[in-house]
């Protein structure tokens, strides 16, 4: 089943420039879409595009059979989750536990109820011992839990994580990669993750590369990653072990080991 579905998206911020040009794609539910590109290739103007933030100059967003217009942008943020990069943008509440009710406030939920779905949430997310914690007591991965939890007690399908471990060190980047796949096998949420990391890009079901608000490539990471000089053109810094692979299969005595050079390439894929 398709659930999101863009098609001859366009959209400047100056009525000159093209940020987004021509964009057309499907996401199926469930998947695991990873979209990337360089710094100023439409990533994160595209992330804003499909919440509403911004309104597109031409072309069309479905998500979930509802077509993105003034109308329906309230319902469709109903089922769209984004998780910033800089999760300090998306704190509304004084504490931990402020932070995670707000939204269940907005949908009117009971005060019984609303205790139950909060602890429910940062165990979820591994925060219980920090319900009464102030956002500036955290770390940025702990942040970035919060912001997911919060996105999670919204009960939105479509999870969107708009280059949300950027700011993370290596311990944090492995936490919040654990929980997207977490979300997705588990929770079956269908995932937008938003990153310039081709080595966080394979874990992805799907990947769309995007060079200048343009579809420079799409499949699975098997095929994009087949497309190295593509890759190389949008300016994205090859993942290690691609790079191994690549000087491997150039060399003269390894490339008469078949089997070698195929492990090397199973290697270079390896999630």
């Amino acid at each position: 089943m398709t659930k999101i579905k863009v098609e001859n998206l366009k959209f400047s911020y100056n009525n000159k420039d093209e940020a987004i040009q021509n964009l057309s794609f499907e996401i199926q539910e469930g998947d695991w879409v990873c979209i990337v590109g360089h710094n100023g290739s439409g990533k994160s103007t595209l992330a804003k595009l499909l919440i509403g933030l911004l309104k597109a100059d031409a072309g069309t967003i479905v998500i979930d059979g509802l077509e993105m217009n003034e109308k329906t942008v309230q319902e469709i943020r109903k089922k769209v989750g984004i998780v910033f990069q800089n999760p300090d943008n998306q704190f509304v509440g004084v504490t931990v536990k402020h932070d995670i009710a707000f939204g269940l406030e907005n949908q009117c939920v009971s005060q019984p109820d609303m205790i139950k779905l909060v602890d429910e949430y940062v165990n979820i997310v591994g925060m219980k011992d920090y319900l009464n914690k102030e956002p500036h007591q955290l770390s940025g991965g702990q942040k970035q839990r919060v912001a997911i939890a919060g996105a999670l007690a919204m009960n939105q399908d479509i999870m969107i994580f708009d280059e949300a471990t950027s700011m993370l060190d290596p311990e944090g980047v492995r936490d919040i990669t654990d929980f997207i796949v977490k979300l997705n096998k588990d929770f079956k949420k269908t995932i937008i993750t938003i990153t310039h990391d081709l080595e966080f890009a394979k874990k992805a079901d799907q990947m769309i590369v995007l060079n200048k608000g343009k579809v420079a490539l799409t499949g699975t990471p098997d095929d994009v990653f087949s497309h190295k000089n593509i890759l190389e053109e949008t300016d994205l810094n090859i993942p290690f072990g691609m790079r191994v692979f690549d000087r491997a299969s150039k060399d003269e005595l390894l490339q008469k080991d078949e089997a070698l050079v195929k492990a090397l390439w199973a290697y270079s894929l390896t999630k």
